[in-house]
């Protein structure tokens, strides 16, 4: 899911800002659901090169994409949560609970 990260000569991982930064884009992405694979592929094409450019922009999109569509079914149910939670905050001053 990252690029290969250099060792010390005793086969230590010796993490430069760089590999974090990709480390953290890799812990940001899977946290938002985007799949191993797409990780994957992206990290195959951009060790590709600039050749690759497209692809990787198009890689990307496809996923901002998931993660909309995934932020619309989010913000559903906390809509929906919203609503429940407002109408038992309303029960519990007036002993009743309604959905009206």
């Amino acid at each position: 899911m990252i690029p290969e990260v250099t060792r010390t000569a005793g086969g230590i991982r010796d993490y430069t800002a760089d590999d974090l930064g990709w480390v953290e884009n890799a812990v940001c992405m899977r946290d938002a659901g985007v799949p191993v694979e797409m990780l994957i592929e992206y990290v195959r094409l951009f060790r590709e090169g600039n050749g690759t450019l497209e692809a990787r922009a198009n890689l990307l999109k496809e996923v901002r994409e998931q993660i909309l569509e995934a932020r619309k079914k989010y913000d559903t149910a906390l809509e929906k949560l919203d609503y429940k939670i407002g109408r038992y905050e309303v029960a519990l001053k007036t002993g009743e609970l309604t959905w009206e």
